[in-house]
């Protein structure tokens, strides 16, 4: 089934980590959700609001299916509603604790430009449509605060498959003499190189920039294509000194969206998703079918 929403990126970051490859050749349920769509942290979204969002917008799925090449079913409309939902809260508690707010005339002024929120125009309305705006409007004011400051080193290497890229990760995870025989190997090993989301806006859209220090990620950065890659961060700040004049002005809004909603990541690690709906992805940051995730993150050795 088709995905709805942003296609993602393959960054200069994950182009050059699969050409290294070439050379290489959710959430179960439980108590908590009785009644709940989405838990985040403490604040769960019940299954009542949720559900009308997803009846709004499947009632208007005529006029979706007009604007895409391909079949929409119903089941990636709902995933799409409920994955905006929990974008929300994630942005909502980070904008919140960065003292960060936008004015209801910002919000309108955003509505009334034609060419905006062109997605969520054809799905939501009212206080829905409202609330997408504003997440919107506060992703872009979290990445213009931080993206001069976001730098994150990491250890980039290739695997050649999903088994051998979870291998790798708990291998590095662990440490150890496996690790070091791992991020040694020079076809398919970039250790220790630092990245720069101003420099580099692309990929700071991707889970590169959203993982915290010490967790380590498989993932496919192109799901379906075959490729499989393993990142392990060792550290990520938003402080770093800039490097010149601050980048924020020379990315489109688009970017700078998604980099906010990336931003939050760190935050996601308590997102339970009703199985009802499907699993949550957390490498992609959305609910997607079971078995669909592009990948897994392992936390801190004796985390």
């Amino acid at each position: 089934m088709r995905s709805i929403g942003r296609p993602g990126r393959i960054s200069r970051v994950v182009v050059a980590a699969c050409a290294v490859a070439a050379v290489a050749a959710g959430c179960g349920s439980g108590p908590g959700q009785v009644g709940s769509a989405v838990i985040v942290a403490d604040r769960s979204v019940g299954l009542g609001e949720v559900q009308s969002r997803i009846d709004t917008a499947l009632a208007h799925k005529a006029a979706l299916s007009a604007q895409s090449t391909g079949e929409i079913a119903d089941a990636d409309i709902a995933r799409y509603v409920v994955s905006t939902q929990v974008s929300h809260e994630l942005i909502t508690a980070a904008a919140a604790r960065e003292g960060i707010t936008v004015g209801e005339d910002r919000v309108d002024a955003l509505l009334a430009d034609p060419s905006a929120l062109r997605l969520d125009r054809s799905l939501f309305e009212g206080a829905a449509l409202r609330d997408r705006a504003r997440d919107r409007l506060l992703a872009i004011a979290l990445a213009e605060k931080h993206v001069d400051g976001l730098a994150v080193t990491a250890d980039l290497v290739a695997a050649t498959s999903q088994a051998d890229a979870e291998e790798k990760a708990r291998a590095i995870a662990a440490g150890g003499d496996r690790a070091r025989e791992v991020l040694a190997d020079p076809r398919t090993a970039q250790p220790g190189q630092t990245y720069r989301a101003a420099t580099d806006p692309d990929s700071a859209t991707t889970v590169l920039f959203g993982t915290p220090a010490g967790q380590t990620v498989a993932f496919q950065p192109s799901p379906g294509q075959g490729v499989w890659l393993v990142l392990h961060v060792i550290d990520r700040v938003t402080d770093a000194p800039a490097q010149g004049p601050s980048a924020a002005a020379t990315i489109d809004q688009d970017t700078l969206a998604s980099i906010g909603e990336r931003l939050t990541q760190p935050d996601a690690g308590t997102v339970q998703v009703n199985p009802r709906f499907g699993m949550w992805d957390p490498v992609r940051m959305r609910v997607v079918a079971e078995g669909q995730q592009a990948g897994s993150i392992i936390g801190p050795a004796g985390a």
